[in-house]
């Protein structure tokens, strides 16, 4: 047998309570050994890993794929390889296509590209409505058995609290999880940013904090109804944690995100009306944003990229009229261990949230251990470097660091052992 031998790694997996510098080697797309040298084969690639960290690859709960049906903004090649340069493994791909991933047949198109492009894994997310228009109910058994890993209906809103309900009664029934924004369109429509003195002081109509926590209240009231499997996309405010906490202490099956630009920025972000910070969910205040600090620190939230490439006319419209959406697959690993050169998450933290937490949230196998497949990143945390245009695979140009100094770059990202980066 032969094997890939990383050398003199930090390994760091939250999974396995691992942090120490040992070698790894790897056969057949599986660990062999750890720490140790396999008793027989021999060596056929070495990596000289000192200095550089050795993670699980990360796995991303909603990532916007521009196919099909938005060539203008990228596609899933683009995407699944900016993904695997910025650290992930997986990816969820949120329903929003066009057509809509409402059919068994869009499901597995998506998944054949995405094997095609041979990049980061695409875990497909089904719509939970036919056409996403929140009314009809799609068939959430025969995607799933195409492939779809969870339903999810994006930001787009469900008609009203009765079918919200039969939706989830539908899925409790075959146990498919529910991925779900918190969202009251009645509150949040207009709104381009966080409602807050910045929006008042910038005369934008603003999104308030019960848009989301209204909607949450439902969602949840709903889950302890049917006992439905729900996972929370992209929460950003304060109170939403504590709904959650006890939800949770309740006894429901409720797990949840956060997009990082939340953790990163606030709505003083959208001073100058750069649209680049023109996102949804709306960046909110620094004490929302401490709060879900905190949960992540806590283990009690995944971090999502939220990713959603744009082509450069789609930002150049006047803030409250551009495009929502932040691109982020590309340097997503540096950009999000920022929070830790901050000193506002440590490594082991900010690690979980990426890994170890979403993986439970897909029910996922993931980590460092022997016999476990060979998902894995190679960070340098000390490497520097500027972002540019020709750093960028994703179709689109809506980065947030483009033509930034940035510290740390991954270096490798392995899928069942085969690198794809």
């Amino acid at each position: 047998m032969r094997y890939l031998h990383i050398a003199n790694a930090r390994v760091l997996d939250p999974a396995t309570q691992t942090d120490s510098v040992t070698d790894v080697f790897v056969a057949d797309g599986r660990i062999i050994a750890l720490g140790h040298r396999p008793s027989a084969g021999e060596i056929e690639t070495e990596i000289d890993a000192s200095g550089q960290w050795l993670l699980p690859g990360l796995i991303d709960l909603g990532g916007h794929l521009p196919e099909p049906g938005y060539s203008q903004k990228g596609s899933i090649a683009s995407e699944t390889e900016a993904a695997a340069g910025g650290g992930f493994t997986h990816i969820c791909s949120l329903p929003d296509t066009k057509p809509v991933a409402d059919t068994s047949a869009v499901v597995k198109l998506i998944l054949e590209k995405a094997a095609r492009a041979g990049f980061s894994r695409v875990l497909p997310l089904g719509a939970m409505t036919q056409g996403l228009a929140g009314e009809q109910l799609a068939s959430m058994f025969t995607l799933a058995e195409a492939g779809a890993v969870a339903m999810s209906n994006a930001r787009q809103p469900i008609r009203n609290s009765y079918v919200l309900r039969r939706l989830m009664e539908y899925a409790a029934t075959y146990d498919i999880p529910l991925f779900l924004c918190a969202n009251d369109l009645s509150l949040s429509d207009g709104g381009c940013m966080h409602e807050g003195p910045v929006a008042t002081r910038m005369g934008l109509p603003g999104i308030p904090a019960t848009a989301e926590t209204i909607a949450l209240a439902q969602i949840l009231l709903l889950v302890e109804q049917t006992g439905v499997r729900a996972h929370i996309s992209q929460i950003s405010c304060r109170r939403s944690i504590s709904m959650l906490q006890q939800a949770r202490e309740n006894g429901l099956r409720v797990t949840a995100d956060t997009p990082l630009a939340n953790l990163l920025y606030t709505h003083d972000a959208v001073t100058g009306y750069n649209s680049l910070f023109n996102v949804a969910p709306p960046l909110r205040s620094e004490r929302d944003r401490e709060a879900l600090l905190a949960a992540v620190q806590a283990g009690e939230l995944a971090i999502s990229s939220n990713h959603r490439p744009h082509e450069i006319a789609a930002k150049k419209a006047p803030f409250s009229d551009a495009e929502s959406g932040m691109s982020q697959y590309d340097a997503f690993l540096p950009n999000a261990m920022s929070l830790v050169q901050r000193g506002e998450l440590t490594a082991e933290q900010l690690i979980r949230a990426l890994t170890a937490v979403p993986a439970s949230v897909l029910n996922l196998e993931h980590g460092l251990r022997e016999g476990a497949d060979f998902n894995a990143v190679l960070f340098d945390p000390e490497s520097e470097h500027t972002l540019t245009a020709t750093d960028i695979a994703s179709g689109g140009r809506n980065h947030p660091l483009l033509n930034q100094s940035i510290q740390g770059k991954v270096t490798h990202v392995f899928l069942e052992g085969r690198r794809i980066h």
